[in-house]
């Protein structure tokens, strides 16, 4: 008797560099469970010896760099011309030399990163931002040489394993006395600016106020509009159309309805509701005079590892959510 030959496909080799940070973790335990990926993995012992690091380097079929922007240029200096590096650092995020990673923004930006050797995997901030306004500068329909404000607040592991540890101690030392929300980087010198100006063809950098709240995960990204803005007259329900229309196709993105007061509890959004999820929330609040677009997501998730995943997913010609988890459902 014939047996059936199943085909068979060799899992693609991943080194994360810089495993032991917060990003290479989360990279680590969602591509752990991802059949078609095996994760290749530096002895702690063999971290910063050079040659051992090169022989990882040169094995892998992707490297994704969780490191330092310093660390990651050294490290991408070290691998070959055609080895397809993932970096999730602010290194290389405006650099024309490399594709801007995130998927959603453009209608040919998953087929250039498919393509590419080199990707930048976006930074948390600019990732709501940039899918919140985008389609408006492209539809013409925001003036992109307005001055556009931008707050928010996001978890404190947004920050690194020395913020994480700062906060934990607070909550375990001051139970009583957390610090809450609090305002930082007050001189508007952010590092996320250059890819929010540049991903967004804007004429100049938007006013950036960025808060950290006392929880761990999860983020709210605000971009407050005015009709001044506009070249044309348009309220909140022009403003959904236009982000539900272009993102109907996305599986990642979910743009709910103008005013939705469902989406609040007893007047409030909760920063962490897409936590544990790929997923990103688009919601269109105001009027005909003052519009409020803002995004919520996991800034571990979309806004970092996960979006990583889904990156890796793409250079690899994979299932795009494989590993990946959208309304609390594994795909």
């Amino acid at each position: 008797m014939n047996t059936p030959r199943h085909e068979t496909r060799t899992a693609a080799k991943v080194f994360i560099d810089g495993q032991a940070g917060t990003t290479g973790l989360q990279i680590d335990r969602l591509l752990g469970c991802h059949e078609q990926i095996e994760i290749l993995r530096i002895p702690e012992a063999d971290r910063k010896n050079p040659d051992k690091k090169q022989s990882f380097l040169d094995a892998a079929d992707i490297v994704v760099l969780c490191l330092p922007d310093d660390a990651a240029q050294e490290s991408a200096a070290m691998c070959h011309a055609d080895t397809r590096i993932l970096d999730a650092s602010t290194a290389h995020r405006v650099d024309p030399e490399w594709t801007y990673g995130l998927p959603e923004l453009t209608a040919d930006r998953r087929q250039t990163i498919a393509g590419a050797t080199r990707v930048s995997n976006p930074g948390c901030w600019p990732t709501g931002f940039l899918l919140a306004i985008r389609p408006l500068v492209d539809a013409e329909l925001l003036d992109a040489g307005q001055t556009l404000s931008v707050n928010g607040v996001s978890g404190y592991s947004g920050g690194g394993r020395q913020m994480i540890e700062r906060y934990e101690t607070r909550t375990a030392d001051h139970p009583n006395d957390l610090w809450y929300s609090r305002p930082y980087r007050l001189g508007f010198g952010h590092k996320h600016l250059p890819e929010m100006q540049k991903e967004c063809a804007l004429s100049r950098p938007p006013l950036f106020m960025p808060s950290v709240g006392h929880f761990a995960q999860g983020m709210l990204v605000n971009i407050p509009i005015d009709a001044s803005f506009l070249n044309q007259p348009a309220d909140a329900l022009a403003i959904q159309a236009l982000l539900s229309e272009r993102y109907a196709e996305e599986p990642c993105v979910r743009v709910h309805s103008p005013n939705e007061n469902s989406v609040l509890e007893d007047g409030f959004l909760d920063p962490q509701a897409n936590n544990g999820t790929n997923r990103i929330d688009l919601f269109v609040f105001g009027n005909d005079e003052q519009i409020l677009v803002t995004a919520r997501l996991d800034n571990l998730g979309k806004g970092a590892s996960g979006a990583a995943v889904q990156n890796i997913n793409i250079m690899l010609g994979l299932d795009e959510m494989s590993g990946l988890t959208i309304s609390g459902v594994s795909t």
